[in-house]
């Protein structure tokens, strides 16, 4: 198959692609910053959330692709507690989706869309089955450009009849995501923290999320990817997630017991516009794509804090 991915140089982008290469497929990525994982991936440098343009036919010796079989959008700036302090990239990633849409429509393709579960809120934080989600009860920005997004989704598939599949993600975790100078997501923050002996600062003692494990998510995905460009399964919106609920204490003490150090933990209350309860209904992904989520969070942070300590040591930044 033939597959283009925005937001190829993330982590989700960037585990997927690299699995779709290996597995033979053509892959091309647009993201508005290099790969800092790997020089695989064939990548149109571009920024998505300007204005609707043509897009861009090339740049350097990469060929823009022609025959896709599906668009997988990525992109989107995705840290909740930033757009908060920064809501005008929430209208940046909706500006993103319609930019994307547009290209769908004028080229006749499905596309795979990464929502959030974020868009259940917390006022419906024990029914996460997806024809529940409530969008009257939007907690953050971010949410409110997953939920416009998603809206966006709908709309041209029943106006242009553009097929769809929207995966609704949790707590991805893994591989290529360390890069917290650029933006602090809690399991690398945790993991070099705790190594270092520094105190780590839990925002809502009793917050519980479903932690999903890249490779739990990526399978998910492809399976989404097969169905979609075969027709076999479309217009869905579907939750992929592990299905079982963690502490945030937790997930910090399982990356202690991987480093062999006692984490210092401090607690605080639950920041603004986040989700303090989710543990997702996966029965419809196991019913459409056969998914099975297969690493536990204990299995999981294990491999996460292997490779991040691996990752770091290589670019002497422990």
């Amino acid at each position: 198959m033939r597959i283009l991915i925005t937001g190829s140089s993330g982590q989700i982008g960037t585990n997927l692609a690299l699995r779709l290469l290996n597995e033979g497929h053509y892959v091309f990525g647009i993201d508005q910053r290099p790969n800092p994982w790997t020089d695989k991936i064939p990548t149109l440098l571009q920024d998505l959330s300007s204005f609707y343009r043509e897009f861009d036919t090339g740049i350097g010796n990469i060929e823009y692709p022609t025959n896709l079989d599906v668009v997988v959008h990525f992109a989107a700036h995705a840290k909740v507690h930033e757009l908060v302090q920064q809501p005008y990239r929430a209208l940046e990633n909706i500006t993103m989706t319609f930019n994307v849409l547009e290209f769908c429509r004028r080229n006749h393709l499905p596309i795979i869309f990464s929502s959030s579960r974020e868009v259940y809120g917390d006022i419906h934080r024990y029914i996460t089955e997806e024809s529940y989600a409530d969008f009257a009860y939007t907690e953050s920005p971010y949410s409110a450009s997953k939920i416009s997004g998603e809206a966006l989704i709908y709309s041209y598939a029943q106006c242009y009849d553009v097929p769809y599949l929207v995966f609704r993600f949790s707590n991805v975790y893994g591989r290529y995501d360390v890069d917290i100078e650029r933006m602090e997501r809690v399991v690398p923050l945790f993991i070099r923290k705790i190594q270092r002996g520094e105190k780590i600062t839990i925002f809502g003692k009793e917050k519980v999320l479903d932690f999903t494990y890249v490779d739990d998510c990526i399978d998910g995905v492809i399976r989404g990817i097969d169905r979609l460009a075969h027709r076999s399964v479309i217009n869905h919106t579907i939750n992929l997630a592990y299905g079982q609920g963690n502490t945030l204490s937790a997930m910090a003490n399982f990356i202690g017991e991987a480093l062999g150090k006692q984490p210092d933990i401090h607690y605080e209350e639950a920041r603004v516009g986040e989700v303090t309860h989710y543990v997702a209904n996966i029965g419809k992904a196991r019913a459409l794509l056969d998914f099975t989520p297969t690493t536990s969070l204990r299995e999981g942070i294990y491999r996460a804090t292997q490779w991040a300590m691996e990752w770091w040591a290589r670019k002497n930044l422990t």
